[in-house]
């Protein structure tokens, strides 16, 4: 019996060996020196199977979550939240301000968290000329 819950199990079809670089080599299979330096990494090893796991957690846990509301309220409960989730992430702002995107935060759970991106990935302020900005967007300059 399937209750359509997705596969948590990292795959391992999906690990690929790294492609060269595509610089030409000279009848001894050693790269030409003329065309630049290769990159030793990318003709070395595969990828680890947990790293496809880590990049796509997120996704993973969100279609893991919505399986099982499908399966205990039915459709409408997804639908609803990924719903809500799409008007959360198209929220209009003035293009000379910048949105801080609690919504969409307070609907996947990671405003209660502290993350790398709330320390180091902080943009300056920079106010500019809401007219001149607005007049770009919608393509009158």
């Amino acid at each position: 019996m399937s209750l359509g819950y997705p596969s948590i199990r990292p795959r391992s079809n999906d690990q690929k060996i790294a492609e060269p670089t595509g610089i030409s080599k000279n009848e001894y299979e050693l790269p030409d020196r003329m065309f630049g330096s290769a990159s030793v990494k990318s003709g070395l090893m595969q990828r680890h199977p947990l790293e496809e796991s880590e990049k796509l957690w997120d996704k993973n846990q969100f279609d893991l979550n919505m399986a099982m509301l499908r399966n205990t309220q039915g459709i409408s409960a997804p639908l609803k939240l990924t719903m809500e989730r799409k008007f959360a992430s198209k929220v209009g702002r003035l293009p000379c301000m910048r949105s801080s995107n609690v919504m969409m935060q307070t609907l996947n759970g990671s405003d209660e968290t502290i993350d790398f991106d709330d320390i180091l990935n902080t943009e300056p302020e920079s106010a500019g000329n809401p007219h001149i900005l607005v007049e770009k967007r919608l393509g009158l300059l």
